[in-house]
């Protein structure tokens, strides 16, 4: 409901019918006057997506004291006093992801932090001499004399991930790229081979791509490895997103013996609440997570503990309170919740990391 002064005319300003109190009974627009300052413009935006007024905090309320009551409460119809569980979920999550990549660089998961310190002089000099060592040995060997040339060279600095690409054994993506210079020579060689022993379509799509990122990014396994995470982790939401009717088609198959009284979108609705609380767990474990880094205080490593035990206890206790099942059952049927939701995070996550890959 908002705050400015009602209108002292009775004409609806939306569809013109005539106003019998403070809302049109014809399209339910509030009869108040139209001008508004930014100040009550900005409150009423946030109040459309949060429902300051009540709902939002009640529901944030009785999801994190009451787990499983507010499914409950959605499937016996009592919905007006809540905040849209749909709703309530895109709110949280982006805040969640909001906070997420402003507080953590996603590269940071996977980047490669061995060897990427300038080496010493000290410490150049002795591989220099291994170098000479084995030059002696294989003295045509173009990467031992690229290596060598670049160790010598006293006007940069070089880490051990600038000799990655001279090293004999180096491949951006393991094995499957092999050692194909270009695609020309790849489809080349294939062409020779007898039709039986050619890559087959999916083969030879992720060989063509290996290839082409081992030119993109000139054979640094570091630059293309931090790319490719970041692409994958800034496509997590989509992933969760996805991942959750398929959470709660577990939950149907788990529950099939009660499927005249829980219906598919009981169970959508269950699993939503339960990942708006995993975005507020997470949002606490980060907190905790960047006190202690910036402290050092244990207490917070402590809290962080508590937080992550917090979440299988809640799950635990919100399947037997919307459920309604017993001890033994709801343990069983816990575990393989979580078990298949594991198996099921893992193909997802395999399937969005090759998404992730020929999308660069």
């Amino acid at each position: 409901m908002s705050h400015r002064p009602e209108r002292k005319e009775k004409d609806c300003l939306n569809c013109g019918s005539n106003v019998q109190g403070k809302f049109c009974h014809i399209c339910g627009q509030e009869n108040v006057e139209p001008k508004e300052t930014f100040f009550g413009m900005a409150t009423h935006f946030f109040n459309d997506i949060t429902h300051f007024d009540g709902k939002f905090f009640t529901t944030l309320k009785d999801l994190v004291t009451l787990p499983g009551f507010l499914s409950a409460e959605y499937m016996r119809g009592r919905r007006m006093s809540y905040l849209n569980p749909v709703r309530m979920y895109l709110f949280t999550s982006a805040i969640f992801f909001l906070i997420f990549f402003a507080i953590n660089d996603p590269k940071d998961a996977f980047k490669i932090t061995e060897g990427d310190e300038p080496m010493s002089v000290g410490a150049r000099d002795s591989v220099v001499q291994l170098i000479e060592k084995k030059l002696k040995k294989d003295p045509g060997n173009d990467n031992l004399i690229k290596q060598l040339s670049l160790l010598t060279d006293t006007t940069i600095e070089v880490t051990p991930l600038d000799m990655l690409p001279f090293t004999d054994d180096f491949k951006i993506v393991g094995t499957i790229g092999g050692d194909y210079k270009s695609k020309s020579e790849y489809d080349s060689l294939q062409s020779i081979l007898p039709p039986g022993k050619r890559d087959g379509w999916l083969s030879g799509l992720w060989n063509k791509k290996a290839i082409y990122l081992n030119e993109k990014f000139k054979y640094n396994q570091a630059v293309s490895l931090e790319i490719i995470s970041d692409s994958l982790l800034h496509r997590l939401p989509y992933l969760l997103f996805v991942s959750l009717p398929f959470f709660a088609l577990i939950l149907r198959l788990l529950y099939v013996r009660k499927r005249k009284q829980f219906y598919y979108t009981d169970h959508a609705i269950f699993s939503v609440h339960h990942y708006i609380i995993s975005f507020i767990l997470l949002l606490f474990i980060l907190l905790w997570s960047k006190m202690s880094h910036i402290t050092g205080w244990g207490v917070w490593n402590l809290l962080m503990f508590v937080t992550i035990l917090a979440w299988p206890v809640y799950l635990y206790l919100a399947m037997k309170r919307f459920y309604g099942q017993g001890h033994g059952k709801t343990v069983i049927k816990f575990l393989l919740l979580n078990i298949t939701a594991y198996f099921l995070l893992i193909i997802l996550m395999l399937f969005f990391l090759l998404f992730s890959f020929f999308q660069l």
